[in-house]
């Protein structure tokens, strides 16, 4: 396993993001609210967190949502895994939404998205006129699955 240094700004009264086990590769991210939120069915809102980092060149933050948030009160996360690029310095904001059929509450300090930590490539794009052909070629789509 390895590690990195990572700055981090915190902002609320909520502790600092933590793994849970030895082996966790997500921190879990707290709200950080004035007042709880409540979500009515489909409906999507941006939760702030109260945290801001500085990533070393060469890595991003994914955001993920937490599966006990999931199944327990369908609340999960838009655009996920979100992304933070190294050079952002705004505030971690969580884009939320209640796929349930009931209205969910998010008060300060819930746990509501993980965070995980990695390193990423830039690929270098060349322009051609084929592609490689290949066993597989343009069957995409769940065609392995069929019979």
């Amino acid at each position: 396993m390895h590690s990195i240094q990572v700055k981090i700004i915190n902002r609320s009264e909520n502790p600092l993001p933590t793994y849970a086990t030895a082996d966790a590769a997500g921190m879990d991210l707290r709200a950080n609210l004035e007042a709880p939120i409540t979500m009515q069915p489909l409906e999507r809102t941006l939760v702030p967190t109260g945290l801001y980092m500085e990533l070393p060149s060469g890595y991003e933050a994914q955001i993920r949502p937490r599966s006990g948030l999931a199944i327990k009160q369908g609340l999960t996360l838009l655009n996920t895994p979100g992304t933070i690029d190294a050079d952002y310095r705004g505030e971690i904001k969580i884009i939320m939404i209640n796929l349930s059929n009931e209205p969910q509450t998010i008060q300060h300090g819930d746990r509501i998205a993980q965070m995980v930590v990695a390193p990423f490539l830039q690929a270098k794009l060349e322009e051609v006129k084929e592609l490689t052909d290949t066993e597989r070629g343009t069957g995409g789509f769940g065609h392995t699955g069929k019979s």
